[in-house]
């Protein structure tokens, strides 16, 4: 029988998976993702919310993510915590004074 569960439940299980992802993700560049950076942007950008699965089809998902949904999922976070907005307005106001 196969067990399903949220993706919630199954996170613990998965670990090496996104520790695999989170380590693939540093070899393209992004040495600060974590494991928890990889879990929310499936949260958000893959699972929306925390549907139940099986656990191969949310180690499928794991080992899916594209660069380009995370990158998405960055750009997005650091938008909604106003890093984004800040770094653009350091950029505008260096401009400005010289």
């Amino acid at each position: 029988m196969e067990i399903v569960q949220t993706v919630t439940e199954w996170k613990e299980m998965v670990m090496p998976a996104l520790q695999s992802k989170a380590e693939e993700f540093h070899l393209m560049g992004y040495e600060q993702t974590t494991t928890d950076d990889v879990w929310k942007c499936l949260m958000q950008k893959v699972w929306k919310g925390d549907p139940e699965k099986r656990i191969y089809e949310v180690v499928q998902d794991i080992f899916q993510l594209s660069t380009a949904a995370y990158i998405s999922y960055l750009t997005v976070e650091a938008y909604q915590d106003g890093d984004l907005m800040a770094s653009i307005q350091a950029v505008t106001n260096e401009t400005n004074n010289h």
